[in-house]
Parts: C-alpha cells; structure tokens; sequence
C-alpha cells in the first residue's frame, strides 16, 4: 500500500473516482511507463489490444508489484499474450445470453428475476470478463429508448421479483442517471429486490460516496454483490467502501472466479473469504471460470475447485464458504458442483465421510 500512499500524496485528485476514471491507463505505452514493463511485455500489451480493450484505475494499478511478473493482481487486469491464442472451446457468448435476450439490455433466463444490462462500461476490465465480446468495446451506457423498452418488459412480466442490475459496472454511471433506473423499478409493483453487480468497492473504491450511499437507502431493499478475487485487492480504501456500504444497511456479498495462477489454491481463498467476512462481506459463490474467448490460460479443472471446497469445508466457518458453481455453457444456469460426501444410501441408512475423512452412518427413518 506504500505505492498508493505515494501516488495519493503526489496527485491532488485521487482520492475523487471522476479522476480515477478520467486518468486511466489504457494504452501499452501508459502501461509500460506505470508498471514498468520491459520492451517484449509493452509489445505483447499492445497486440491484445488489438482484440480486446484493457483499462485500469491508477489506484488498482499501485497495487501490483511491478516486479513481480507472476503478480496476481497483474494478471487480472493487465493483458497477456496468452489472449490472442484461442482455445478450441472458446465461445463469443459462453452463457447464451443472447438466446435469453427477449429485449435489448434484458436477460430473462429464471423464472422470477433478469438480469438488466445498464452500461458497457467499466472503470477497470478484468482480463477474465465473461462479457468482453461487448463490455469495454463501446463506453456507452444504456438510451432512453432502450432503457423505456427495458423497463415495459419488466413491467408486463409480473412473474419477475427480482433485477439484477449489472454491465459493465452500474456504479461508474452518474448517480443521476443510475437513480433514474432504479427508482423506475421501484416503481413497478411487482419487483420486490434490485440486486446490483459491482466490482467498484475493489478496484475504485472511492466511489462509494455519501452521495451513492444515501441514493440507493431511498430505494430499500437493495442488496449488492461485488467481486474480490484475490486478498491483496483489500485494502484500506477497499474496507473503507464495504464497510460504508453495510453501514448503510445494503446487505454486501461477494462473487469470486477461480482462476489459474491468481486464487487457485485452498489457501489463497481461505484468506479472501475469512477476510470478506470480518468485513461484513458474505461471500456467495465461487465461479468455474467460463469459456470467453482468450481467457483459457485462466481456467482450472473442475476437479481443482471441487479439491479447494472440500480443503475449505469444516476448516473455515459454513457462512466463510461460498457455492461452488458452473455457469453451464449456453445458457443453462449455475449448477452446484460438490464434493460427494456420501458413500452408499439404502433404504436403511446413509454411509457418509466428514470433512476429516472419518466414517459416519445415518440410520433412515423406519415406516410406521
């Protein structure tokens, strides 16, 4: 945290999150003279970004150690050639998003809730993004004719309960505008929770202002899911926002992706998660990592995430321990992956193992 302490010293904006997004790096050259990249790595930046876009706050940015190659913070947000290898199974659209989009920016796949996509931009992209065949490729938020056809889906489909607002990152929208959303799903009777996906707590933090905070309390219940991936993105900026959130009676979950040579071992995560927790923070899933094109040099077997949930279980508090889930490939929804702790089951009784390995046996009840 030193870096950051230094650049917050040296430059008067800092601390104010228009300025963070205003002087983001987004070239090769800016990344090359910030994280002090050799000639080869510059390069290597500025052939991805011929497919894909990067942007990075400066305050995500002091984070990485610059002399670190292997920096896992790195990894997440600044571009690696590995990108302009496609895998076999990549996919432009790995959660058949399309296929569920019965109106632009809506996303109806279960039955009681959609999610709503507000906006295309983000302050940083992560490397990993699921949806990087759009975010970042236009910084556009959603129109208003866009955003009244939207809105009538939401209201002629009195099933739905529940709207995820997500992007992009809603959060890097004026609260003006974002206001405008959420009080006009508010306004629908039908829909009781308004859900928002946000990774600004961790990678610009000093948007959560008194302002946001004391908007979204207008428009209770409002619940908010952000996404740390990895302990050291918490700092005490990244505490300071999550802790003004909670405090601001928004419940606050997380949502991780586990991902190859960043998070993908029981200790790693077993610090994140018992760290969210002493901040108020529940974390709620861990990710399988999709199939987006690119990012294959992210992903781990299944049978990685199945061993890091079983290391975690019974050596970290039930509320510490996320759901381990796959977001099946064209569109088919998360889907729990476990490991199996039962043995046999009959009629007569369950044969199960604890989380020591040790034998237990339920005896089934008997029929009267």
């Amino acid at each position: 945290m030193k870096r950051c302490a230094d650049y917050a010293a040296r430059y008067a904006g800092w601390h104010d999150w228009k300025w963070q997004c205003a002087h983001r790096i987004t070239t090769a050259e800016e990344a090359a003279d910030f994280l002090k990249l050799s000639p080869g790595e510059k390069s290597d930046v500025a052939k991805c970004l011929d497919a894909f876009r990067m942007a990075i706050t400066p305050y995500y940015a002091t984070l990485i150690n610059p002399e670190d190659p292997e920096d896992p913070i790195r990894k997440i947000c600044v571009p690696d050639i590995s990108e302009t290898s496609p895998c076999a199974d990549d996919m432009a659209d790995p959660l058949g998003e399309e296929r569920d989009s019965p109106v632009p920016h809506i996303v109806h796949r279960y039955p009681d809730r959609v999610l709503f996509l507000v906006t295309l931009r983000c302050s940083t992209y992560c490397r990993y993004c699921t949806r990087r065949r759009v975010v970042g490729e236009e910084d556009r938020i959603i129109t208003e004719p866009e955003m009244r056809a939207a809105l009538s889906y939401i209201r002629k489909h009195e099933e739905i309960r529940d709207v995820l607002i997500s992007g992009g990152d809603p959060l890097v929208m004026n609260t003006a505008k974002l206001e405008r959303i959420i009080s006009s799903l508010r306004a629908i009777p039908h829909v009781d929770i308004i859900r928002i996906g946000t990774r600004v707590p961790v990678v610009l933090p000093m948007r959560i202002t008194d302002e946001l905070l004391d908007m979204l309390k207008k428009y209770q219940p409002i619940w908010i899911n952000t996404h740390f991936a990895h302990p050291r993105e918490i700092t005490p900026d990244s505490e300071r926002a999550c802790a003004a959130i909670v405090d601001a009676g928004i419940p606050l979950g997380n949502q991780t992706v586990l991902l190859r040579g960043v998070n993908d071992s029981a200790e790693i995560l077993k610090a994140l998660f018992l760290k969210l927790v002493h901040m108020r923070v529940r974390p709620y899933y861990l990710y399988q990592c999709n199939l987006s094109r690119g990012i294959g040099h992210f992903r781990t077997t299944v049978e990685t995430g199945i061993a890091i949930m079983h290391d975690l279980t019974g050596n970290i508090s039930g509320y510490a321990v996320p759901k381990f889930v796959i977001d099946a490939p064209g569109g088919g929804g998360k889907i729990p992956i476990n490991y199996d702790y039962v043995l046999s089951r009959d009629d007569k009784e369950v044969v199960m193992e604890n989380f020591r390995g040790e034998i237990y046996r339920y005896p089934q009840p008997r029929e009267t």
